[in-house]
């Protein structure tokens, strides 16, 4: 059995990359725009323990069970959203849930194991940011 390739069209490869390159970020450019107090909201939409375990320096944590109250989120800034890992599409359903209502959203590609991976700082703890029931 043999694979077929279709023909690739450079017009429709550009439209789809122009916009990844628009709605995504990484963790090692998300790092680089929380240092340089860019105008970002990081939202981690995990599972409340899980963000306790750890989570983005600065991120507020919006679990799915809380995503019709919209706290925290900011329509003056960009809201990253993240979840757990490149196969994870929570961050991805939460972005449409949050554009569908006006809010502007992009999405840190691999989550929080990335993250890890970059061995970037980690913040512990619910603290302030955790986001409020309804």
């Amino acid at each position: 059995m043999t694979t077929e390739f279709t023909r690739l069209d450079p017009a429709k490869a550009r439209e789809y990359f122009a916009a990844k390159m628009q709605f995504t970020t990484g963790p090692i450019e998300l790092d680089r725009l929380i240092g340089q107090k860019a105008h970002v909201n990081v939202v981690d939409v995990r599972a409340a323990e899980d963000y306790a375990k750890g989570h983005v320096p600065g991120a507020i944590n919006l679990p799915k069970d809380k995503w019709s109250t919209y706290e925290g989120l900011s329509r003056d800034k960009a809201n990253v959203l993240y979840c757990y890992s490149q196969t994870c599409h929570l961050a991805a359903q939460g972005a449409l849930t949050f554009a569908e209502k006006g809010y502007p959203v992009m999405e840190m590609e691999g989550g929080f194991n990335a993250w890890k991976a970059a061995d970037l700082k980690i913040e512990t703890g619910h603290a302030a940011r955790m986001a409020k029931a309804a």
